[in-house]
């Protein structure tokens, strides 16, 4: 029999329902208490002196959340993403978010192939487990609510086809509170898709 790896185990552990969690636990022995803090020590071999931080993104993950972030430049907000990501082997898209972002340069397009004759589809960066935002308030209200229905059911719909997005699906978005210029703020409908609203600061001695 395969036994699976930690990482795979932890995926699965996330991603599987609360009926289901007992029954993997009985097929596979995993100690979930011991493996989140093993998951957490490897984090913060990345990020240092945000043990804190580091716990409430964790929270964030295990309970289907997104997370925001406001703060400076400089200080591992994306480092902080990429280390959730690379712990339990997800999938990560960084997606710069400026003035002149397109909705479909967030969740994809439909283009036309002249040599079959019929639309493909191309998925947008916001297939992956982890979706980096970074600035998000620089993007135009049209585009900041591209992320919505992602956000609230897990899938985005063009064409009026929906697609699925992948398990575990968390959205870590970026903005600098100190710089308004060019910027639209998120409208309160769009802060409500945040679980956890946090600012990360600079890593203590």
């Amino acid at each position: 029999m395969d036994i699976a790896s930690p990482k795979s185990l932890m995926r699965d552990w996330i991603t599987t329902e609360s009926d289901n969690a007992s029954a993997l636990e009985t097929r596979v022995s995993f100690d979930a208490s011991a493996k989140i803090a093993e998951l957490k020590t490897a984090i913060e071999t990345v990020i240092r002196g945000k043990s804190d931080t580091v716990k409430k993104a964790l929270v964030c993950l295990f309970a289907n959340g997104h997370l925001l972030i406001e703060d400076v430049p400089g200080i591992g907000k994306t480092t902080l993403a990429r280390a959730l990501a690379r712990a339990l082997d997800l999938s990560i898209q960084r997606i710069q978010f400026t003035s002149d972002l397109l909705p479909s340069d967030v969740i994809g397009l439909s283009v036309f192939d002249q040599r079959s004759g019929e639309f493909e589809w191309k998925p947008g960066p916001i297939f992956a487990n982890i979706v980096l935002a970074d600035e998000i308030n620089r993007a135009t209200p049209k585009t900041q609510s591209a992320l919505l229905e992602a956000m609230a059911e897990e899938q985005v719909t063009v064409d009026g086809v929906s697609r699925r997005l992948p398990l575990p699906f968390m959205v870590v978005a970026t903005q600098n509170p100190s710089e308004h210029h060019g910027t639209y703020p998120l409208p309160e409908s769009q802060l409500d898709r945040f679980m956890l609203r946090l600012q990360m600061g600079y890593p203590s001695l």
